[in-house]
């Protein structure tokens, strides 16, 4: 537990922050899961309408902090990779 006041403050500013970044990391999530459910089925029109989707949740999260950009980076590259593979099939 906090003993000063200002540690007392700053727990409380990140409770705050946590409920926050658990909602875009589970949003971001959840794109990428809906571009891979798409991919399995083979349904490259709907995976591609989900790319703006994902990209946005993803962008997201790196500008807030949640994820680093260069992780930013490698999820947008390797969920656009499955897509083309799915468009090539």
């Amino acid at each position: 537990m906090p003993i000063t006041k200002g540690a007392a403050k700053a727990h409380r500013q990140s409770e705050r922050k946590k409920v926050f970044n658990i909602r875009r990391k589970s949003a971001m999530k959840d794109a990428e899961k809906a571009i891979a459910k798409a991919v399995a089925a083979g349904d490259e029109k709907k995976a591609k309408e989900l790319l703006p989707t994902a990209y946005k949740a993803i962008d997201k999260a790196a500008k807030r902090g949640v994820i680093k950009d260069n992780t930013a980076a490698r999820k947008k590259s390797r969920i656009t990779a499955r897509v083309k593979i799915t468009a090539k099939k």
